[in-house]
């Protein structure tokens, strides 16, 4: 099993970047994904990434803005967010999926951290 924090959420302006991060504890073996969830919504996936590192996917949404990475000797992942909307603005969760092998698509979330916010001001 593997447990997760997730940081460096926080209050940005439209155009403006963040970057959050992920830190795993226990196995890291998995692929991983970030997901978020705004206020009246649903939780969506954003983006996802194999346990290489070598395959990602991404929503259309955030496709061209955030990149997805990880670096397994710190068993950390990463959200790079660029260009920033208003709409981007949620609860941004980390999460292993401990079935999917080759991300083609988006992942599942099968283990999750707490979230870290992220409110982006127009």
């Amino acid at each position: 099993q593997v447990q997760l924090v997730e940081s460096g959420g926080g209050l940005v302006q439209a155009g403006g970047s963040l970057r959050l991060s992920c830190a795993a504890s226990g196995d890291f073996s998995y692929v991983m994904g970030w997901f978020r969830q705004a206020p009246g919504n649903e939780r969506e996936f954003i983006a996802g990434i194999s346990w290489s590192g070598g395959s990602t996917s991404y929503a259309d949404s955030v496709k061209g803005r955030f990149t997805i990475s990880r670096d397994n000797a710190k068993k950390s992942v990463y959200l790079q967010m660029n260009s920033l909307k208003a709409e981007d603005t949620a609860i941004y969760y980390c999460a292993a999926d401990f079935d999917t092998v080759v991300v083609v698509g988006p992942t599942r979330g099968d283990q999750w951290g707490q979230g870290t916010q992220v409110t982006v001001s127009s």
